[in-house]
């Protein structure tokens, strides 16, 4: 008998070490994630202009994403950056990461350009600021340039109809 019961210890604890490890992938990993600058002011960019025209962002509600060439989520979200530029009345301002400019202006070229402006991060400088852990990362900045959301991974349609659009909506009215 405790022959039986030993031997179904490994068994056990693998069946529960298995649901364990479902139950974390079945969560939403694109989800609101939590930021230190949730609340504080965005950083600032002080980067090479890639493409777009630099306007001053203060007073109006933004978006920054941030991006690279070699990303594939990063291709996958652009026609849902692009609608989110034209249903949300706001200006996306990308941010590329660890990129050449050849590589960058040759993405957007081949893949379509949301961005309003896009910043150069070749050493991730800028990104660091921003607490960037991978891309693509997407933030939503209000009119006093407070940071108000983080998403991270790719920004899918569900996405931007339910939590980007309201939250926008409602800065917007602010």
């Amino acid at each position: 008998m405790k022959l039986k019961l030993a031997a179904l210890i490994p068994l056990l604890a693998s069946a529960a070490l298995v649901a364990l490890l479902a139950r974390g992938l079945n969560r939403d990993a694109r989800a609101e994630t939590t930021s230190p600058l949730i609340g504080k002011p965005a950083p600032a960019l002080d980067l090479e202009r890639l493409d777009g025209e630099a306007q001053a962002l203060q007073g109006q509600v933004w978006v920054l994403n941030v991006f690279a060439s070699w990303c594939g989520p990063c291709r996958t979200e652009l026609p849902v950056l692009g609608q989110l530029a034209q249903q949300g009345g706001v200006r996306i301002v990308g941010l590329d990461y660890r990129d050449t400019p050849e590589l960058g202006l040759a993405f957007l070229k081949r893949h379509g350009n949301p961005y309003a402006l896009t910043w150069l991060d070749p050493l991730g400088q800028g990104s660091l600021a921003w607490g960037i852990t991978g891309v693509p990362e997407t933030f939503v900045i209000d009119r006093r340039g407070i940071v108000r959301l983080r998403h991270t991974g790719p920004v899918t349609a569900q996405d931007l109809n339910q939590r980007l659009l309201p939250l926008i909506e409602r800065l917007k009215r602010a």
